[in-house]
């Protein structure tokens, strides 16, 4: 039995077998496009001596090397789901990056998939200009994300295993095309699947099966989008279902549901738990969070927090005019957690856990 399905067993909830969807067809020729081999049991991505290593922008790195992390923002992110906050511009992208930067963050998971906006070269020669290490990101969003004729909504979970495993691998693609990348493309370092509130469609999970064939063939990490943190403990069953551990897998907006003994329950089935909700006073305050991370941390979850801004929007970016711009997080929220709980939980948080989630050989 997975540590997911115990905790759920221990609160007196009935666990359901056999999480089922249905998968279409797609063209042989995408297979073959995506051509990458995936051993069932083994891992396409070759080691460096067994030591801890991280994927980013600008190559591999040494987990002990990546410093502090904000777990998820985003340089370049266009949906139909935001008219008018298009992130699209790389001068102020950069700009934006560089603020982050200098508030002392080190790197930072770009959180945005397959099919938004992603310019990998972008955020390559960003941070190469800043110093920012920059974690690319490959996979598929929830369904509402995309427009009805987008190429992703009609590949099969294989395609979709193979074009995450090629963009872990290879490079990633040109999100208008997603052809074979130019030479020396950027690579992703971490998988990402979204789903809706309390709902895993078919769409939703061809990409979750299509996630965990590339996880499977690469020990690729796996962030999952919650939807106002819904569902947690059903995406770790399906995911362990499909060959990915609870341990190898960031649940992204669980704080959007603060409940401290909920995500103590998660954190001991292994998953990590994601917060970035800081800054969103129309619906709740920072100390919403806070209080909610802390009270986690003294229920024994302290070595599975991650922070991050998930800011998100150009109206929201100091770059492009808006405010209050990435470096809140470090500038304005990690005080207020130093101050509460001493220096650290503010490494675990920062440094510790988000290196252990990015290493590919944990």
């Amino acid at each position: 039995m997975t540590a997911a399905r115990e905790q759920r067993e221990r609160a007196g909830l009935r666990v359901e077998d056999g999480w089922r969807y249905f998968v279409h067809g797609w063209s042989q020729a995408i297979t073959e496009v995506f051509d990458v081999p995936l051993a069932p049991g083994g891992r396409a991505v070759p080691r460096r001596g067994g030591d801890a290593m991280i994927r980013t922008a600008l190559g591999d790195v040494d987990a002990a090397d990546l410093g502090r992390t904000d777990y998820h923002e985003h340089l370049f992110q266009i949906t139909p789901l935001l008219p008018g906050d298009e992130l699209d511009d790389e001068e102020r992208g950069g700009l934006e990056a560089a603020r982050l930067r200098a508030a002392g963050v080190d790197a930072m998971i770009d959180a945005t998939p397959v099919g938004l906006g992603r310019d990998a070269e972008a955020v390559a020669r960003i941070s190469r200009s800043t110093g920012l290490r920059v974690v690319l990101t490959t996979g598929a969003h929830r369904r509402a994300h995309y427009r009805d004729d987008h190429p992703l909504l009609g590949m099969d979970a294989d395609a979709l295993g193979r074009l995450f495993t090629a963009e872990l691998t290879e490079g990633v693609r040109d999100d208008s095309a997603l052809t074979t990348p130019r030479p020396h493309a950027p690579k992703a370092g971490i998988l990402k699947a979204g789903i809706g509130y309390w709902s895993i469609g078919e769409f939703e999970g061809r990409v979750l099966e299509g996630v965990a064939r590339a996880h499977r063939a690469t020990g690729a990490p796996v962030m999952v989008h919650l939807e106002h943190g819904s569902a947690a403990f059903e995406v770790l069953d399906a995911l362990d279902g499909l060959g990915v551990p609870a341990h190898r897998v960031v649940l992204a907006h669980i704080d959007r549901n603060p409940d401290p003994g909920l995500h103590a329950d998660l954190a001991a089935a292994g998953a990590y738990l994601g917060y970035d909700g800081m800054a969103r006073h129309k619906s709740w305050p920072d100390s919403t969070v806070l209080d909610c991370l802390l009270r986690t941390a003294e229920l024994g979850g302290a070595d599975r927090l991650l922070l991050g801004g998930d800011v998100a929007r150009r109206t929201r970016y100091i770059a492009y005019g808006g405010m209050p711009g990435l470096e809140y997080l470090p500038a304005r929220f990690v005080p207020r957690l130093e101050r509460a709980a001493g220096p650290d939980l503010v490494r675990r948080v920062l440094v510790d856990n988000p290196a252990r989630l990015l290493d590919w050989t944990s």
